[in-house]
């Protein structure tokens, strides 16, 4: 009897032990998700400071002493003035795709509109080694469309590892509420998700468990997950909305290598803008498109009214399986983010727009006469055990334009991907109307900077070199950051 009594005793105690070591980790625990810093501009001048930091074996932006990412928001108009510190180690403590790392770091401002020359968005010029300083003036112009923008590192061979371990971070240009009248009095959300490795994380099982991602095989790829999607850096944490509350949601798949098919259960996204471009301001009569699920490329965004579900019902935000190809990695499903009803009115903020918004301007496009024609240029993904291509090269930092684009025009290209993978094509400085795949007209055609091109197949795209800001050298390459590090990427000039 003692024994027993014992025995129960420090069974008991194992469990306390347990739930007490459960409470310690941040992916244990139901966390609601609070709103993320943001760096908002004072006199048209949105100015921050941001370290390159190593926390805990990861490299990770520290802003204001936190190891958290700002939303930067700005209108048209302003200037983005930020010092970039490397304060990463001279000697890194973690691999890259060619190793050594060197710990370069750099910013690229995705999907901005906005000069490729330094100080602004150069991401060939402008690197900054362990102890050294960058000093980066974005002009953002007075004509520029509002919407969702990030911002992230991109030293060539080494962005998988930072965009892995978590630089990155949202940019929101505002004014979509003159585009989408409906998002103006609505309680916006900005959902920066991104991959996490937890190749050697010793929690790795439990993770997996958290986010319920499904013991049938996903796609051609075998094994474990070797990622699970984070939310703001919080594992399936617990988003507050209210029955049949509608609110304004802003999402990036700021993964350096994993899509997301994005479903919300029991309800639809009424979307508003795609890649940082509202879908009215080249098709006026089409303001929102409603989807069931949102197949979004790593570095494409989704901007989208959304309602909660009716009381009672339990609901999730998820990702569902991608099959990426029989050469492509493992892409699951998973639980992204649990919805709850508010635990109190008080923890709602009263939307906050800004003020002296130009009213919309709309730029309808005719390009029949270009989908007709020959492609202007054929931008073409190979990849070998040696490495990744774009027509049959691989990247160089001294490599001549692989292609010129002059300003004013447009330009049909097709992206053939003869590989055996998805990958997303992706051009820095300008957005391109995604209209065909394969040879055949999409349903729905949309204004992207971000397109995944299916594997064996190909997509056709006409891009707009019309805005004069966008001259220099700039570059175009695969958004899967470990093809773009090995290879997969090539100059254009902008002239």
């Amino acid at each position: 009897m003692m024994n027993h009594k014992k025995s129960k005793c420090a069974q008991i105690a194992l469990i306390i032990a347990a739930q007490m070591v459960l409470t310690t980790l941040s992916w244990a625990q139901d966390v609601s998700l609070p709103d993320p810093p943001q760096a908002r501009a004072k006199k048209h001048v949105v100015s921050l400071t941001l370290h390159a930091v190593n926390k805990n074996g990861r490299d990770a932006f520290e802003f204001n002493g936190e190891t958290v990412a700002p939303v930067i928001r700005a209108s048209p108009g302003d200037t983005l003035k930020i010092s970039y510190i490397n304060d990463l180690p001279s000697k890194s403590p973690e691999t890259c795709a060619p190793n050594p790392c060197m710990d370069m770091t750099n910013l690229h401002f995705h999907g901005l509109t906005v000069s490729p020359n330094a100080p602004q968005d150069d991401v060939l010029t402008m690197l900054a080694k362990p102890g050294q300083v960058l000093h980066y003036s974005v002009e953002i112009p007075r004509d520029h469309e509002p919407g969702l923008f990030w911002y992230h590192t991109h030293p060539h061979g080494e962005s998988e590892r930072q965009v892995l371990d978590g630089m990155s971070g949202a940019i929101v240009i505002e004014g979509m509420e003159s585009y989408a009248p409906k998002t103006r009095q609505l309680r916006e959300r900005v959902l920066v998700l991104r991959g996490r490795s937890i190749d050697d994380d010793t929690h790795a099982a439990e993770l997996r468990a958290k986010v319920e991602i499904p013991s049938e095989a996903c796609g051609n790829a075998a094994g474990e997950a070797s990622e699970i999607f984070t939310v703001d850096d919080a594992v399936r944490p617990q988003i507050e909305i209210a029955p049949k509350e509608r609110q304004f949601w802003r999402i990036v798949n700021a993964s350096a290598d994993r899509y997301l098919d994005l479903q919300m259960d029991g309800q639809t996204f009424e979307i508003v803008a795609l890649d940082g471009m509202p879908l009215t301001y080249h098709e006026p009569k089409s303001p929102t498109r409603t989807a069931n699920h949102f197949l979004l490329a790593p570095a494409g965004r989704l901007e989208a009214i959304v309602t909660g579900p009716p009381a009672g019902m339990r609901s999730s935000l998820r990702t569902l399986c991608v099959d990426t190809g029989p050469a492509g990695d493992l892409n699951p499903g998973m639980v992204l983010a649990d919805l709850v009803q508010p635990g109190s009115a008080g923890k709602y903020r009263t939307p906050q727009h800004a003020t002296n918004i130009p009213p919309p301007v709309y730029k309808p496009v005719n390009v029949e006469l270009l989908k007709n024609s020959a492609p202007d240029f054929t931008v073409t993904f190979t990849e070998d055990k040696n490495g990744f291509y774009i027509n049959g090269q691989k990247f160089a930092m001294d490599a001549s334009p692989m292609t010129r684009a002059r300003v004013g025009t447009y330009q049909h290209w097709r992206i053939l991907n003869l590989s055996a993978e998805l990958h997303p094509f992706h051009i820095h400085q300008v957005h391109f109307l995604a209209y065909a795949e394969n040879g055949r007209p999409l349903s729905q055609p949309a204004w992207l900077d971000t397109v995944n091109v299916p594997y064996g197949g190909s997509v056709d795209v006409i891009l707009d070199f019309t805005n004069p800001v966008i001259k220099g050298m700039s570059v175009f390459h695969c958004h899967l950051l470990n093809h773009e590090d090995k290879g997969m990427m090539a100059k254009i000039l902008i002239k």
